[in-house]
């Protein structure tokens, strides 16, 4: 435990006044899934990416998504290559930046729906498929993808099923007056987070998540996990309910976050914790609906 306090520790120093939000993102991490950041352009999405593959010193790769982005472009591409001795050639495939243990989709509603769903394969099944054939992703494999609001020009909105391959979804949302005014007496935070040291590499990271799934649900708290996602399903104010992926996910999180606090056990107030980050994003609903999910499920308990 002491690894990941000193984590949390290394990223608070450089994105500044978002404890909560750099606790669900490493939650997310270690709970194998995908993380989703939506807000506006220069809040610190991508520094935040970057600090968190140094400090669990991972390997870093960065697409930027835009409308003329093709699937090519982050899977690979099979090249005809001629050798000059023999001068016979053959196709041989470039690995795209999609081969990397933390890949940063940036600005990932820039791009249309085609290049867009060139991370569904990948996001689900850890592989990704060229030409008929199958290339295994490296282990750990992590997609953040960062969206810039909806209503800002040129933004294509991501499908539900995309959506769904997110474990969770956050917001950093603008600093208190004290961060901002560090930020502004302060060093660039790129450059910190270039300077964060490695806490953990690969293995220790895959050691982490063994012992989250480790973590103890009581028949009681998974009978909580049911009823909410009963009540997002049956309830008139949401058109599709959680789905049983969603269900998944978020008894992974909540195991990941009772781990973060040192227990090896969860509880409803753990579920209550990761529940927004994991719902809001799956919850398509109209209205302010999808907005009051913790509200409205506290009753359930």
């Amino acid at each position: 435990m002491s690894e990941i306090n000193q984590v949390l520790n290394h990223l608070n120093s450089v994105v500044l006044g978002k404890a909560d939000q750099i606790r669900l993102a490493v939650c997310c991490l270690l709970s194998d899934g995908h993380l989703l950041i939506e807000d506006l352009p220069g809040m610190g999405k991508t520094t935040l990416s970057h600090a968190l593959a140094r400090v669990f010193g991972l390997k870093y790769s960065r697409v930027q998504f835009t409308s003329d982005l093709l699937p090519a472009d982050v899977l690979g591409v099979n090249i005809f290559e001629k050798d000059p001795e023999t001068g016979q050639g053959r196709f041989r495939f470039h690995p795209g930046p999609v081969f990397s243990q933390l890949l940063l989709a940036d600005e990932i509603n820039r791009a249309t729906a085609r290049s867009q769903s060139a991370l569904l394969e990948a996001m689900e099944e850890r592989q990704v498929s060229v030409d008929g054939q199958t290339y295994p992703l490296p282990d750990p494999f992590f997609v953040i993808g960062t969206q810039n609001p909806a209503s800002q020009a040129g933004t294509f909105p991501l499908p539900e099923s995309q959506l769904d391959r997110f474990l969770m979804c956050i917001r950093l949302g603008y600093p208190d007056e004290k961060a901002e005014r560090e930020l502004l007496e302060g060093n660039g935070r790129r450059a910190l987070a270039d300077a964060l040291p490695a806490v953990l590499d690969a293995d220790g990271l895959r050691a982490l998540r063994q012992q989250v799934a480790s973590v103890r649900a009581a028949p009681a708290v998974l009978d909580y996990i049911q009823r909410i996602l009963a009540f997002t399903r049956y309830d008139a104010g949401y058109p599709y309910g959680l789905s049983p992926r969603a269900g998944l996910a978020l008894l992974t999180a909540t195991r990941a976050w009772a781990f973060i606090d040192g227990r090896s056990y969860i509880t409803p107030e753990d579920v209550q914790a990761v529940l927004p980050a994991v719902a809001d994003h799956r919850l398509q609903s109209s209205g302010a609906a999808s907005q009051d999910i913790l509200t409205r499920v506290r009753a359930l308990a």
